[in-house]
């Protein structure tokens, strides 16, 4: 099973991007952040006749995220709020795909240690961190995927001295992160041996993809039954490389799963 996300930053723009995309890399499930759609403008049918049913959770010219799985695989059980946590950006969407559990992320960004965002950031951080703890309970297969919007560590910073201590990098950002992974969530990327400088977000400024001056924020993180099951994960560079990219490359991980123990996921 191939499941990926991608922060598309802005599907209205980039939706034929998508539509390629899966066509030549055919994954079974697709997280997507950044939709900046409102729900009634979710180009749904488009998706349908390219064979995934979608789940969606949007707004006007910010966030949204979206859930695509092949159609017949069957998605139920969709969150798009959790307990405890009142809050109108369009940041988070939980589905079952099978007995797959997944929580598809779009994180807050925080704009700058210290401010005003960043102390909300960081309150989101730990309502999601509570969240998660609760809604894994009996779930066999749970991963969480999307923009974390935080490099976990020195190697997926191009410049670690520049990035020490600000957003994106702080200290209290990754200690958030490492408290989602201490609940028993596996990095899959740091499954395998990997290139060095490996990012997955450049910015559109100062030639940072020709240059390679990025960060690597986009994550996928499987709990410990299905992270034993991993054997592939790498970010798809190319779509960075086509006409108006996203800022965001599609991250991938491939998995063995059971028919049966994965509720009949697998790949025709």
């Amino acid at each position: 099973m191939k499941i990926a996300s991608w922060n598309v930053n802005s599907l209205n723009v980039r939706l034929e991007h998508v539509k390629d995309w899966l066509a030549s890399e055919r994954p079974d499930i697709l997280a997507i952040q950044e939709t900046k759609l409102p729900d009634d403008r979710f180009p749904a049918d488009e998706f349908k006749q390219i064979g995934y049913e979608v789940v969606f959770s949007g707004q006007k010219t910010y966030n949204g995220v979206a859930l695509l799985a092949r159609s017949g695989f069957g998605i139920s059980n969709v969150l798009t709020d959790i307990p405890d946590l009142n809050d109108p950006q369009r940041r988070i969407l939980a589905a079952d795909v099978g007995k797959l559990r997944i929580l598809n992320l779009y994180v807050v960004n925080g704009q700058s240690v210290g401010s005003e965002k960043y102390a909300y950031k960081m309150d989101w951080l730990n309502r999601i961190v509570k969240f998660i703890e609760s809604d894994m309970v009996g779930r066999d297969h749970y991963i969480i995927l999307g923009d974390f919007n935080i490099a976990p560590d020195d190697r997926d910073v191009h410049d670690p001295e520049v990035w020490q201590d600000k957003i994106l990098c702080s200290k209290p950002e990754r200690a958030a992160l490492e408290a989602i992974k201490s609940l028993g969530f596996s990095d899959t990327f740091r499954l395998f041996e990997q290139s060095e400088a490996s990012f997955s977000w450049w910015d559109y400024r100062a030639a940072g993809f020709r240059r390679n001056i990025g960060l690597r924020i986009d994550l996928l993180l499987a709990n410990t039954q299905l992270a034993e099951l991993c054997v592939k994960s790498w970010i798809d560079r190319t779509p960075r490389t086509w006409d108006r990219p996203s800022d965001h490359a599609p991250i991938v991980s491939e998995f063995t799963l059971d028919i049966v123990q994965a509720g009949n996921l697998a790949s025709p």
